[in-house]
Parts: structure tokens; sequence; C-alpha cells
């Protein structure tokens, strides 16, 4: 692994880690702010491990970011969203 592989896989672990002391934090909120979440992150751990002739599935990926299976994140973690979450959420589609 070269360095800057090195450097950018600390990164991504740093920002999982990131991730996981903020559960407050949605990921309506990710979305509406950033235009990723959680879930995005794991469809593209899903797509760079076929790119690298590995076989990951969305539930293992979900797993790996969230730090535990998705439904049970979801259980302790996940609020309904706001209204006001919502009509940002669908305001940022167009």
């Amino acid at each position: 692994m070269s360095d800057q592989q090195a450097i950018e896989a600390q990164v991504f672990r740093r920002l999982l880690d990131h991730l996981d002391s903020r559960k407050d934090v949605q990921n309506i909120d990710l979305m509406n702010l950033a235009g990723f979440c959680r879930n995005c992150l794991s469809k593209w751990y899903v797509a760079a491990a076929e790119e690298h002739g590995q076989s990951v599935t969305y539930d293992d990926a979900r797993e790996r970011v969230y730090g535990m299976p998705y439904e049970e994140w979801k259980a302790k973690y996940q609020t309904e969203a706001t209204p006001e979450q919502q009509a940002a959420f669908e305001q940022s589609k167009h």
C-alpha cells in the first residue's frame, strides 16, 4: 500500500469514527447539508470492493459504516424526519 493509500484509509476510518460519535446526526441531515449519507458511503464501499474483485454485500458494507447491523442502528438511533427536514430534502432534489 502506498503512503497516499494509507493516508486515505486512515482518513476514511476517522470519518467513520466521527460519524459513529455523532449518532445524533441523522442521515437526512447529512443528505440535506452535504448531499451524501452513511448509506451512500455503504454503496460506495460496495462499488469499490467490486472494482477490486471482491464481493461485499450492501448489508456488510452498512455494518462496516454504521459499526453495527443497520437494523440495530436504526432501532437505537434513527429518529423520524421532521417536516422541515423532509421539505429540505425534497427541495434539494430539484
